[in-house]
Formats: C-alpha cells, sequence, structure tokens
C-alpha cells in the first residue's frame, strides 16, 4: 500500500469487473457499469478497448495468459458474493459492512441493498482516492459511510460504531480479498468481532489456501502469482487450510453454510466454459452466519 493512493490489488479488480461488464449482455455472467468510473485513466482505458469487437476478447487473452486464472477468479467471485450478500440482506437485514471495501461499488449497483446502510471500512489511503474519485460522477454519496482505519494497527470496531453501525441489531458482512494480506492476529480479531455480532447476522470471507504460503499444497501457477505480488509491494500472509475453517469459525461464534473454491464458484457461476480456465484454485469465499 502506497501512502496518497489507492490499492494496486484494488484497482486490478475493478478493471477486471470493468473488462467483463464490456462484454455482450448474453455473455458476461457481471454487470458493473460503475467500476471504470473509479479506475485510473490507463486502466480506464482497458474498460473501452474491452468494448471493441476483438479487441476485448484479445485483452482477457493477454491478461489469462500473463495472470492465470485470476481475472476469472475475481469475476466469478464477485458474482457469487453478490448473490449471497443479496440473499443475506432478505433477511430483515439493514446494515451491511464492506471491510476492505477497495474500490467496490456495490452500495450502488446492487438492487438488494437500496434499503441498507452501507459502512465502507478501508485503509485511508484507498478510502480517500476512492472518495475522490466518487467526486468526479454523480454517486450518491449518501448510500455509504466511510470508515477509514488501518486494520494491522488499529481497531475498526469503534469507528463503525461511531459512524452509526448498531451492534446490537443484525448485520451483513463482506470482507473480500483482504485476509490474505494481513497479520493472523488481526484476521482473528474481526473474525472473533463477526462471531459476537447479533443473532442472525451473516458473514461472507475470501481466504487462501494455506498451503499456497507454506508450499505444502501445488497449484497452478501460484509461484508466479507469489513472486508478483512480493514485486508489487502487497505480499500475502494469511491463509486457512479449507478442511480446518468449519472448527476456526466455530471457535469464534459463527456456523459455516458455505466454502467454495476458485474451480467451484467458477464452474457455478460461469458454467462449462470454466471447465477449460485453470490457475488460482487456491482461492475460496466462504459464508458464515451467526446462530439465532
Amino acid at each position: 500500500m502506497r501512502e496518497g493512493r489507492a490499492s494496486r490489488t484494488a484497482e486490478y479488480n475493478a478493471a477486471f469487473r470493468a473488462m467483463e461488464s464490456a462484454r455482450p449482455a448474453s455473455q458476461r455472467v457481471l454487470h458493473d457499469p460503475y467500476s471504470h468510473r473509479l479506475l485510473p485513466p490507463g486502466l480506464r482505458m482497458l474498460r473501452r478497448l474491452s468494448a471493441v469487437p476483438g479487441v476485448g476478447h484479445g485483452l482477457e487473452t493477454f491478461v489469462d495468459r500473463r495472470w492465470p486464472g485470476m481475472r476469472s477468479s475475481v469475476v466469478a467471485r464477485t458474482r457469487l458474493i453478490d448473490d449471497w450478500l443479496s440473499d443475506a440482506v432478505r433477511d430483515d437485514i439493514e446494515q451491511v459492512v464492506m471491510l476492505g471495501a477497495g474500490l467496490d461499488t456495490r452500495a450502488w449497483r446492487l438492487p438488494a441493498l437500496a434499503r441498507s446502510t452501507v459502512y465502507e471500512a478501508d485503509h485511508p489511503s484507498t478510502s480517500q482516492a476512492k472518495q475522490s474519485r466518487l467526486a468526479t460522477w454523480d454517486a450518491d454519496l449518501r448510500r455509504v459511510r466511510f470508515v477509514q482505519v488501518d486494520f494491522d494497527r488499529e481497531s475498526f470496531v469503534d469507528r463503525l460504531v461511531q459512524a452509526g453501525f448498531d451492534s446490537a441489531q443484525k448485520a451483513a458482512v463482506v470482507w473480500d480479498g483482504v485476509t490474505n494480506y494481513l497479520q493472523p492476529e488481526a484476521v482473528d480479531a474481526v473474525v472473533r468481532w463477526a462471531g459476537g455480532l447479533a443473532a442472525g447476522s451473516h458473514f461472507i470471507f475470501t481466504y487462501i489456501d494455506a498451503g499456497v504460503l507454506d508450499g505444502s499444497t501445488h497449484f497452478e501457477g501460484a509461484d508466479e502469482v507469489m513472486r508478483s505480488l512480493v514485486r508489487s509491494g502487497e505480499p500475502w500472509t494469511f491463509g486457512l487450510h479449507p478442511e480446518s475453517v468449519a472448527a476456526y469459525l466455530a471457535e469464534r461464534g459463527l456456523r459455516l453454510l458455505a466454502d467454495q473454491g476458485a474451480a467451484d464458484y467458477r464452474r457455478q457461476v460461469m458454467g462449462e466454459q470454466a471447465r477449460q480456465i485453470r490457475g488460482y484454485e487456491f482461492y475460496h469465499v466462504a459464508w458464515a452466519g451467526r446462530p439465532n
């Protein structure tokens, strides 16, 4: 993370959503009409080029060869989380928390969140850069309450309460693309907080298979991914072994409802075309609930 600018990873993820949204409606699995507005000029050009017949496919091919599985993983997991979150808020939930929100646009593009108060907690640099870019288009900033926090160095709980979050009321929490950049103690603190939320709350988060960090499990293309992350200054530091996730959550007051790796959620979202996609199988999305 560089001071004064958005996370590079957040920008790449928004760019992948923008590229997918440029595809014809009959072919795309995700439509995010706002993500390109939050990109710096260079990445914003990808959205324009992706809409050009023939060129868009070439760009996808280039990205997929350089970072096997990354783009499709981002797109498919975003769609899966969209669906899970939309289902969760139907359970009379009017508070939604986006932890490490990055350049997320769910507050504006998901109809299911229209009645919810959305809190976005993120690193000050990314949050400030995002708000600055939001100011350049007519986004309704009343849809979001921005909470700036460095998860590795300070508690976000008091900041949320100060922004109006009511811990006595049910909430849906999304933690997308964050845990792998934190230290175990920071992850533990957040999960325990989620486990102490009001009964009926939901907690959706991503994690990477710990085997990719300690080398105990081989994943295609993982070594190059790890090297590129170190070069970018945003290395991965935390993971979980999938077989231990249910117990990890139970110890912290949560019940695992679903857990899908990239191969699973790509297949669910993309159908048959997912069978030809390789890479990023170490990435997982999990959905947990706070028991009544």
